[in-house]
């Protein structure tokens, strides 16, 4: 029992150590990496390596904070407490364990931070509450002392709300300005102009102040005209008809973009928009929440080409991305229960049934052995079949037998046109009924050592 003992802990300290820590440092050390590295070509402009010449941006969206807006449970309940908290701890770790080791320049998001942000009120004390947990979870308060990482902000709908929300609510909106800043703007990293709009007003009523000043925003960045390469921000993504196919994971006619980022739908897809200017990609990015109806949630690495690399680079050299997957949250905890349940069995059952137990396996293992011969033994048989043909037999007394022999393959036997053959049964008609009991046979093979006689009378 000592040995079990020490055997499931060491088990389940590996699992949790994996589950807990090691997990989130995969992406950063096997399955992620900023694009422009896994193009080495690509950086060599005239002879000259510039691959460190990138700015290095990671896009995270849709973390959507759980409130008591989440779930239809009490505000304080256990059940709540517990899901905020074990969804808060996954976000965490994953930025600081799988997005930060990367070192990014910058740090975009893209919109919906709080799941019930546009229906707390300013003086509701679970607002702040809610702020305070995404600055904790994304460790904001030391990044905007940083000089060395930007982070900007794009609104959402769960942010802000829809144009028929904000019209009723426009405290909401001031108030998003005052903790993230301006919903539309537009930022230069690098080479590449970054426009960020606030999607969830442009259906709203023309005379909406709100709605007008994202209108006029659009306007003047498209009368803007220059040959520096755009990237569209927009939390809701571009409109794409059913059934549009989105990729292995999963138009705008006024933007002259190359490129659009979006999030809000919580999955990954990757699509592509026809505009007057060419086809444009546009990259949905998906949750990082485990909470949020993904099982797979991700975030983005973005390599954008900075001012020093001359203009000769191609735009694939200018923009290019990588989606990167985080660990699987839902998977590690059915993992949990899986191995909860063995344990448990093997320390109610171990110690009282130890021989029965032994028993039960030894007797397992001689029926998944017998299964094996068994099936070995068909397979054996099927290929002395396909090697193989059988012949009609009469004996003196009037009998018939099916000898197996030897398939023998020659020009002669295709083109006998007195042979009719019908799988690996041969039937000649040069057999005739014997009346003599002398019967020439000739030497026994492998195949008539292994013949099956069958009697017909």
């Amino acid at each position: 029992m000592w040995n079990w003992t020490v055997f499931l802990s060491l088990i389940w300290a590996l699992n949790l150590l994996y589950g807990e820590w090691f997990a989130y440092l995969v992406p950063s050390l096997w399955t992620c990496s900023w694009p422009h590295l896994q193009r080495p070509s690509s950086s060599l402009v005239n002879g000259v390596d510039y691959s460190s010449s990138y700015v290095k941006i990671a896009v995270v969206t849709d973390p959507q904070l759980m409130d008591r807006t989440s779930l239809p449970l009490a505000p304080k309940s256990l059940a709540l407490e517990i899901a905020q908290f074990y969804t808060d701890l996954y976000m965490r770790r994953a930025f600081l364990s799988s997005v930060l080791p990367f070192n990014p320049d910058v740090v975009l998001f893209l919109g919906d931070y709080f799941d019930g942000g546009d229906e707390l009120t300013d003086d509701d004390d679970r607002w702040q509450e809610s702020l305070g947990r995404f600055r904790h979870i994304f460790n904001l308060n030391m990044l905007q002392k940083s000089s060395d990482i930007k982070v900007y902000y794009l609104s959402g709908n769960h942010d802000t709300g829809y144009s028929a929300f904000i019209s009723r609510k426009p405290e909401i909106v001031k108030r998003y300005e005052r903790e993230f800043g301006a919903r539309n703007f537009k930022v230069k990293l690098g080479k590449v102009d970054f426009i960020a709009v606030d999607a969830q007003t442009l259906d709203g009523h023309p005379r909406s102040n709100f709605t007008s000043d994202t209108w006029d925003f659009v306007k003047n960045v498209s009368q803007d005209i220059s040959s520096t390469p755009r990237v569209l921000l927009t939390h809701i993504p571009l409109y794409r008809s059913d059934w549009t196919p989105c990729g292995p994971n999963r138009f705008s006619p006024v933007i002259n973009q190359v490129l659009v980022l979006s999030g809000h739908d919580h999955d990954q897809c990757a699509v592509t928009h026809m505009s007057k200017h060419g086809p444009v990609t546009e990259h949905t990015v998906g949750t990082v929440s485990w909470q949020q109806g993904n099982l797979y949630p991700s975030f983005m690495l973005l390599s954008v080409s900075n001012s020093t690399m001359p203009d000769k680079s191609t735009p694939e050299d200018d923009i290019s991305t990588q989606l990167c997957f985080l660990p699987m949250q839902t998977h590690i905890y059915l993992w949990y229960l899986s191995l909860f349940a063995m344990t448990l069995v093997i320390v109610l059952l171990w110690p009282a049934n130890e021989v029965l137990i032994f028993r039960k396996l030894g007797d397992l293992m001689v029926y998944i052995r017998s299964l094996y011969n068994s099936f070995s033994n068909r397979v054996k048989e099927k290929n002395e079949d396909e090697n193989c043909e059988y012949e009609e037999i009469w004996d003196a007394e009037g009998s018939m037998h099916l000898i197996k022999k030897t398939k023998k393959v020659s020009s002669t036997s295709l083109n006998d046109s007195s042979s009719v053959e019908r799988g690996n049964a041969v039937m000649r008609s040069k057999v005739r009924k014997q009346m003599t009991p002398d019967i020439d046979a000739s030497a026994p093979d492998a195949c008539e050592m292994a013949s099956m006689i069958t009697n017909l009378k």
